[in-house]
């Protein structure tokens, strides 16, 4: 196995180890370094020979510059490459607030670890787009996003003493779901599909596994609501993610029997009904929270209420565009990011319902290992998450309503 002949100037082994080919990451880092202009010349292969067996490469990447053997070693560590030679990694000192130091090490949403004090230790919160923060006296590394670096925080510095273990398949199952072996599956069989999404989530529920729903307000609009309502109160809902949205028109519902100002059992419009989300908000706003009015028994009914009756936390995101909003609405999204880092710790399973923007803002704090479906009428929403960098997420494209509906069957309801 070797790239061209021709023989730059500037040379390191690395090496690759566990499932490299079925996963395809061996070839993945072929091209990335005939893709940024190096060249590599094996030293060692050896291939596993049954499903469960790892594989192992030594390689020896060359480039014509140090620049671009620099550029090299860091595409090819997402992918696990690592160098031969074992370095601690570098730390500096955050200078100011809001900012790492320059050069600081990116990193993504798969397994990491790094080498302190000749030891390799896993960074934890793992999360896509931070750096990570290290405190030597108690041996631990963790992603810190750079809103949060405070000065003289110990920031890890280039790619130097980090490695990645990127996530395969399922090894039991093939893939997380194994009857959708495609990103996007809009033509297959909707019930087989759910079945499955069904199955993990009844594990999750009865092993030590999480629920996350992040879910759009098309899920009241769509007459979903009761659904969603009877997966919270099953115990299949473990923490919510919205926006001002959902809450609103579900609480309007509750209040009105309408979502939007539509009747929710005609299907049409009532007089003065675009009025009732305004109402709905201010009502709230002086009851002084949605809490409250479950406790005075205003509200008695709805996602919302169910959140609070069955003690499921719930984090409310605002937007510019939000009226209102309601009093339970994090308005400041910096402050949002932390609650929603918070309650992310721990999922093994998310489901994202209809609204793009939330799934795409969770998806960016979800470690790789979290299984992740995206149901949506428009598939644009599942390949923007895939782009993004979430590239564990299998979507649905379908209409809220009969999944939600499907699901709850074969959950049992």
């Amino acid at each position: 196995m070797n790239g061209s002949s021709h023989a730059p100037g500037f040379t390191e082994d690395v090496e690759l180890a566990g499932h490299i080919i079925d996963s395809l990451l061996l070839p993945k880092v072929l091209d990335e370094i005939t893709g940024l202009g190096g060249d590599y010349r094996s030293q060692e292969i050896r291939i596993g020979h049954a499903r469960r067996d790892p594989s192992y490469v030594r390689l020896t990447v060359s480039a014509p510059t140090e620049e671009i053997l620099e550029r090299i070693l860091t595409a090819i560590g997402q992918h696990g490459a690592m160098p031969v030679q074992h370095q601690d990694v570098r730390i500096e000192l955050a200078d100011i607030e809001g900012a790492f130091p320059e050069g600081f090490y990116a990193t993504t949403n798969e397994p990491t670890e790094i080498r302190l004090g000749g030891h390799w230790i896993k960074v934890e919160r793992q999360e896509m787009d931070c750096g990570i923060a290290v405190d030597r006296t108690q041996n631990r590394a963790w992603c810190v996003a750079m809103a949060d670096v405070k000065p003289g925080d110990p920031i890890i510095i280039g790619r130097i003493g980090t490695r990645v273990f990127p996530v395969g398949r399922d090894r039991e199952g093939g893939h997380s779901f194994g009857f959708m072996n495609s990103t996007v599956s809009s033509e297959k069989p909707k019930n087989l599909t759910v079945r499955e999404i069904a199955e993990a989530m009844r594990r999750a529920a009865e092993g030590n596994g999480r629920i996350l729903v992040v879910a759009g307000p098309a899920v009241v609009h769509t007459g979903s609501r009761e659904l969603l309502s009877w997966l919270i109160r099953r115990g299949y809902v473990d923490v919510l993610f919205a926006g001002n949205a959902l809450a609103t028109h579900d609480i309007e519902q509750s209040f009105y029997g309408t979502s939007l100002g539509i009747s929710m059992e005609s299907g049409g419009g009532s007089e003065e009904g675009h009025e009732h989300h305004l109402r709905t908000i201010n009502r709230i706003r002086r009851i002084g929270s949605i809490r409250q009015a479950v406790e005075q028994k205003v509200l008695n009914n709805g996602i919302m209420h169910d959140c609070i009756v069955n003690n499921v936390p719930y984090v409310l995101a605002g937007s510019i565009r939000d009226d209102g909003p309601l009093p339970d609405v994090i308005t400041d999204s910096l402050v949002a990011q932390t609650r929603m880092r918070e309650l992310v710790q721990g999922v093994t399973f998310c489901l994202m319902i209809a609204t793009t923007l939330h799934s795409i803002a969770v998806g960016n704090m979800l470690p790789a290992w979290v299984k992740t479906v995206c149901v949506d009428i428009n598939p644009a929403t599942v390949t923007k998450l895939a782009d993004r960098g979430t590239f564990q997420t299998i979507g649905l494209v379908t209409d809220v309503e009969p999944f939600l509906r499907i699901l709850v069957q074969e959950l049992g309801g």
